[in-house]
């Protein structure tokens, strides 16, 4: 019972900050869409970049932390097989990045690792959350 809860609570904690973390990022970009693109030194020039960046980091942004938030209520190993392939595939895209035009800066070169972490922290979440029995 005691592995159960710790490995619910640390599923949850992890879930929660994850959330978090995507919610600041889409807050920021309802508020002001130019200081998300200030911190890779890209400068917004038009409506339509401003309105892309609010959609997509702020909208999209804030879907997905409203379903993790849903997910995590009553679907624990699908929120985290979500975060699963959200971090991964955000560190792939980096990846995918260094393959074709070449070398991070330090912005990404901290993310990569940021999301790597995130990833094998969803991975072994889900795969301790598999094995033991869930409790309600």
């Amino acid at each position: 019972m005691k592995k159960e809860k710790l490995v619910r609570m640390a599923a949850i904690t992890f879930i929660l900050f994850s959330a978090f973390c995507l919610l600041m990022v889409s807050l920021m970009a309802f508020a002001n869409p130019q200081s998300v693109m200030d911190l890779v030194s890209v400068k917004l020039t038009n409506n339509d970049a401003v309105s892309s960046i609010r959609g997509i980091y702020g909208g999209v942004g804030l879907t997905i932390v409203i379903s993790l938030i849903y997910m995590m209520r009553k679907h624990i190993k699908e929120a985290l097989s979500f975060l699963t392939l959200l971090w991964g595939l955000y560190a792939v895209s980096r990846l995918l990045t260094i393959l074709v035009e070449g070398p991070l800066g330090d912005f990404g070169t901290q993310w990569i690792v940021t999301e790597s972490v995130f990833c094998g922290i969803a991975i072994l979440l889900l795969g301790s959350y598999k094995r033991v029995k869930p409790i309600a």
